[in-house]
């Protein structure tokens, strides 16, 4: 289908046609609507546009139909009837598709280390508390200060197994580590441990390790001069929506953070489809929000264009809403009061047209059709207009099984990420580093009276085994007894009299209870350590 015109792509049309300017496309979007109404249908008219004139894709495919982009689409009646409503020629089409999937099931695996992560990102998807985060900051702190885990790759902190050691050891060295760090507390650690458990019980662990995703992997257009569209699996992620959320906001760190500045593009580098993206702002604390605003602020100037995918333009912050140009407004449904404000703030988001009641409209779209605004002239947003939203040139539905493997057969990545690798890593080097200390301490001497000198047999009596106990106490306080009950030498009267009144005490009780007791009492008589 030509539906794409030089420097524009054609979205639909309404009293016009409706086009999404290309230089305007790093300017981030926004696609709303409720369940039903043609969102993932519109993202996949989005996704072949930028496609088509060259501008690579990532995309979340939350229920496995994203992924018919892969396949030529079927001349369908409803097609071609809304085709020739809005002036086109209803064209099949495929596009060149890489498959993705965190558990490397339906597609090639995405990993990352522990240390591209990050204390905030690693605290966001544990859900840990303030003070459960603190625990992981000054384990960072020391990976990072540690001259033999920094000298390794990622400071050592690779996988989930070097986390946990990295935990286990600062928990044990807590006071040493806390006088340089702050306060580690056991209970902490022991908690975030726990939640690392609950992280590898849902297969979050497949995420960290090597070979890490390269971030230009994504950047790639075919043979033929069309941008490829990345589709990353998420049907079995959003399981867990927390891992969900913090793995596609750590993409677009990295992104920020690796991709050069490039200023204002003919068109994006890469466009980024973001679904279901209330789960990316749901319950995120402060810190993470100015991270995301951030994010999204400053991406603009790497060519890298955002589109966020919700069911209501209230699902994102206003301070993020607000750097959305380009948007599409799918139904809503008022059959309650909240909803209907629901709606009244959806149509406030957009530039008003006098010939619209937007609050109205909003209730009365039908399936694929939609309120576009999009940015045009200098930058600004054009009047809201309803369109009837282009049907895809690709399947509207899922590949099946032997579609997709024969796509990830054909894949250029085959065989870069398939095969995880297990570096040397802060797990090796703290196990041995435990290990090495352990043997300094079984070489060294022990010395007399220590809990390494090995005790004297004690002398067999009637007092429940109390004699070689009391022995090594009396022992120790009157400096005869060399821990059993056998005298190296004579033994005083005062000896004699204690040693007798024991035995007559402990023959009496016999019992654990009056061990204690003894041990209590002649401990505070004779002024003894208990």
């Amino acid at each position: 289908m030509a539906n794409n015109e030089q420097g524009r792509i054609f979205v639909g049309k309404g009293r016009a046609p409706r086009y999404l300017t290309l230089a305007y496309g790093n300017r981030h979007g926004l696609v709303t609507g409720a369940t039903g109404t043609g969102k993932t249908v519109t993202l996949q008219t989005l996704a072949e546009g930028f496609a088509r004139a060259g501008v690579p894709v990532f995309a979340a495919d939350i229920k496995g139909d994203l992924s018919g982009i892969a396949a030529p689409g079927d001349a369908k009646d409803a097609f071609t009837k809304r085709a020739k409503e809005i002036g086109i020629t209803y064209e099949p089409d495929e596009f060149t598709t890489v498959f993705w999937d965190l558990f490397g099931e339906q597609g090639h695996p995405i990993r990352s280390s522990v240390f591209e992560m990050g204390p905030l990102l690693l605290a966001r998807m544990l859900d840990l508390n303030d003070v459960q985060e603190g625990v992981i900051n000054i384990a960072f702190r020391f990976a990072d200060d540690d001259p033999d885990l920094t000298g390794l790759d990622a400071n050592g902190l690779v996988d989930l197994n070097d986390l946990r050691e990295l935990l286990a050891f600062v928990s044990k060295n807590g006071k040493e580590i806390g006088s340089r760090y702050g306060n580690v507390a056991s209970a902490s650690v022991g908690a975030v441990q726990r939640q690392l458990l609950v992280l590898e019980n849902q297969g979050g662990a497949k995420f960290f390790g090597e070979p890490a995703l390269d971030i230009h992997d994504f950047i790639k257009t075919d043979r033929d001069g069309r941008g490829v569209i990345n589709i990353l699996a998420a049907d079995r992620l959003m399981e867990n929506p927390r891992l969900y959320a913090t793995f596609l906001l750590w993409l677009l760190s990295e992104m920020f953070e690796q991709l050069p500045e490039v200023g204002d593009l003919d068109k994006p580098k890469l466009v980024f489809f973001f679904d279901e993206a209330h789960l990316l702002f749901n319950d995120a604390p402060k810190p993470l929000l100015d991270k995301i605003e951030q994010v999204v602020r400053l991406i603009r100037s790497k060519g890298v264009g955002i589109y966020f995918v919700t069911q209501n333009p209230l699902d994102v912050p206003e301070k993020v809403l607000a750097q959305l140009g380009n948007r599409v407004q799918h139904a809503l449904r008022a059959f309650t009061p909240r909803d209907q404000r629901a709606v009244k703030a959806a149509a406030e988001t957009f530039r008003a047209n006098p010939d619209l009641d937007t609050a109205k409209v909003i209730t009365e779209l039908g399936k694929g059709e939609a309120l576009v605004s999009f940015l045009e002239g200098n930058g600004t947003p054009a009047m809201v207009d309803r369109a009837l939203i282009a049907p895809p040139s690709a399947r509207v539905g899922p590949v099946t099984p032997e579609e997709r493997k024969s796509v990830i057969a054909r894949s250029p990545f085959k065989g870069r990420y398939d095969q995880a690798i297990d570096p040397q890593s802060a797990y090796e080097v703290l196990k041995e580093r435990v290990a090495s200390a352990a043997r300094q301490d079984d070489d060294t001497p022990p010395r007399r009276g220590s809990r390494q000198e090995p005790a004297e047999a004690p002398e067999p009596d009637g007092g429940g085994g109390l004699g070689g106990i009391l022995g090594g106490v009396l022992g120790g306080v009157l400096g005869g007894g060399s821990g059993g009950g056998r005298s190296r030498g004579r033994m005083s009267t005062t000896e004699v009299v204690v040693k007798q009144v024991a035995r007559s005490v402990a023959s009496q009780v016999g019992n654990q209870i009056g061990r204690a007791v003894v041990r209590g009492v002649l401990g505070s008589i004779l002024g003894g350590r208990r």
